[in-house]
């Protein structure tokens, strides 16, 4: 009879979830939601090596699969699975994800023709299939994509002319066709940056000899960039050229005088003067799928930078909140030194490929705005703050929600290193740049801005960008980052989540210098953890869980990075797979070290953070969040 009872309430559990969904979900006459219909078609057509496209057709709510971003509605609105070793075919299945925003793919093995049911997704602003092995035509039913803004096909195999109907494509931002086998003529796009390059036999102008693609060889070792006022293809003639050249010079000595009068009134009047590159422009600028801003537009949302909105200060610059016209609330991110950081190209290309790492566990870039001064970017608002602002915060956080915490920041770090390209080392894991939205899911924030600030280095970087107590030894002592040094800052901030301090916070209580590590790895031998815990948790923990979340940060924080787990396999440890095979290799492998009378890992670390040269200089590039 219980068993009776309980099976009966589990039954209406699974029915009420069902109801749920299905309300804003379309269901076929046979129950099955269209959009975990279309998916499972797409996985079916895909060969899928690894494993990573774990979605599970019984299940209600495809928003929870790997890859898979949702609206607040619950439809899908991303699937973004780039560099996954993906091959196969792409289901025509597709166009049942009708509110499809962005689609990457790029990176793979695919295979086969373009879906042309791909033009009946009107909500489309960005397809990325570049850099697979695709075959056939281009379909010319993506010129219906009326929002398609970035669409990039670069680097396969595709045939035939570029469809006439791409010429109608008036939101087209950038159109990137280069190394395929295009032939025939190239049509007249709307798109402010269209790549041919590497198609030898296409024809230019369509005014070459016998042009179809098969006699005329025209290789085009240039970009072409085609405008709404570009003028046609022929010579001008000489009266036009001096008129041009004279009008010009003229231009150019007013401007002379005037921006000599300019410097002249702001020395007078000493007040703060603002450029904007396109201010005499008011419409809405997109680049790729982000919004550009004007620079006026979020004066005004922050109340000129008020003091009073300053969400936090960190080293790339202060983050403020801010209201757009339309009521939308946002954190506005105003870049130090922002007329140092490269030219506008170089500015603009960082930020859309930032743009375009997009995961749950990841924050979301809504735009830019750049003047010859000025570098913002905007991004969506988190009501509940960062991890270190509500470790600090009444109520505390309670254990299973830390422990979210941790596997969702693990899982942005893991796209970030492993499933994004390009990859992206973050270079400052901490409490401070994991965000929490409504729900308090882990919101990985500040990735890529230290390869925008430092575009000109490698991975090898003359500058340390960090935080002390976060920050790896191999990074303090040669400037050198890779994902293992993004490790070391998530094992810091698995301690940080488990006592609620910060990192230099904690060395203090410790009284121990900075040397947290060293007291960690005592009190775990000791098994003394309950004076790790922070005091907000009271006894509300399981010890079992404890312990492993303190191995997992012992794993992490290694001394040698090549000791050190891939970020796949801590996410694996979090989710309580192969924990103990990590920790006893690790307990071997420091044990060896030791008989060999090296210095142990966290002592030598101890050494290196005692350099008060280097804490000054990380203190001076990161600052308090």
């Amino acid at each position: 009879m219980e068993t009776r009872s309980m099976n009966g309430v589990f039954g209406f559990v699974v029915l009420l979830s069902f109801l749920v969904y299905s309300s804003s979900a379309m269901l076929t006459p046979g129950g099955v939601n269209y959009e975990v219909q279309a998916l499972m078609e797409i996985k079916n057509s895909l060969h899928d090596s690894h494993g990573v496209l774990n979605w599970d057709e019984s299940s209600v709510d495809p928003c929870s699969w790997n890859m898979i971003t949702c609206s607040s509605d619950k439809y899908v609105t991303s699937l973004a699975s780039p560099s996954q070793s993906l091959s196969g075919k792409i289901s025509p299945y597709i166009h049942n994800l009708t509110h499809l925003e962005l689609l990457l793919l790029q990176s793979n093995n695919i295979t086969g023709p373009i879906p042309t049911e791909l033009g009946m997704l009107q909500k489309l602003k960005t397809i990325d299939l570049s850099d697979n092995q695709l075959t056939g035509k281009i379909p010319p039913p993506l010129a219906q994509l009326k929002s398609l803004q970035y669409l990039r096909l670069n680097n396969n195999s595709l045939s035939g002319a570029v469809p006439l109907e791409l010429s109608n494509m008036t939101q087209l931002t950038l159109l990137d066709l280069s190394f395929n086998n295009l032939s025939g003529p190239v049509p007249r796009l709307l798109a402010k940056t269209f790549n041919i390059l590497g198609n030898p036999i296409i024809c230019a102008t369509g005014k070459e000899p016998e042009c179809n693609g098969t006699t005329t060889s025209m290789p085009l070792p240039f970009t072409l960039n085609y405008s709404q006022n570009a003028q046609p293809f022929g010579r001008p003639k000489t009266h036009k050229v001096a008129l041009a050249f004279g009008t010009s010079l003229g231009c150019i000595c007013l401007l002379i005088i005037g921006f000599g009068f300019f410097l002249w009134w702001r020395q007078k009047h000493n007040k703060e003067i603002f450029f904007d590159i396109n201010e005499q422009h008011h419409e809405q600028v997109c680049l790729g799928n982000l919004r550009r801003f004007q620079f006026r537009e979020l004066q005004a949302a922050t109340k000129n930078f008020s003091n009073k909105n300053i969400l936090g200060k960190g080293g790339f610059g202060n983050v403020y909140k801010g209201c757009l016209s339309d009521g939308t609330i946002v954190a506005v991110k105003r870049l130090k030194d922002g007329n140092a950081i490269g030219g506008d190209k170089q500015f603009q290309t960082e930020v859309e490929m930032i743009s375009l790492a997009v995961h749950r566990n990841l924050l979301r870039l809504y735009g830019f705005s750049m003047t010859p001064t000025e570098r913002l970017l905007v991004y969506p608002y988190m009501s509940n703050g960062s991890v270190a602002s509500r470790l600090k915060a009444k109520p505390p956080l309670d254990w299973s929600t830390r422990k979210r915490i941790a596997l969702g920041a693990a899982r942005g770090l893991l796209y970030l290193h492993e499933q994004c390209d390009p990859k992206i080392i973050h270079r400052d894991v901490k409490a401070a740049n994991v965000l929490l939205d409504d729900d308090c899911e882990a919101i990985v924030g500040d990735f890529g801005l230290a390869k925008l600030l430092d575009h000109r280095d490698s991975h090898v970087t003359t500058a340390v960008r960090g935080t002390v107590g976060h920050i790896a030894p191999e990074y303090l002592s040669t400037g050198q980052s890779s994902d293992k040094t993004d490790v070391f800052g998530f094992g810091i901030l698995l301690l940080e989540l488990i006592s609620g301090q910060r990192a230099l916070e904690f060395g203090k209580a410790a009284n121990q210098k900075g040397a947290m590590l060293d007291w960690v790895k005592k009190i775990h031998q000791e098994k003394k953890l309950d004076m790790l815990v922070s005091k907000d948790l009271k006894d509300k923990y399981d010890l079992i869980e404890l312990e492993e979340m303190v191995q997992v940060a012992l794993i992490c924080t290694q001394y040698h990075p090549s000791h050190r787990p891939k970020t796949s396999e801590v996410v694996r440890m979090l989710e309580g797979d192969g924990l103990a095979e990590k920790w006893e290799a690790s307990q071997r492998a420091e044990s060896t070290r030791c008989r060999a009378n090296e210095f142990c890992s966290s002592e030598r670390y101890s050494d290196l953070t005692d350099d008060s040269s280097l804490l000054v200089q990380a203190m001076e590039l990161s600052g308090p969040r």
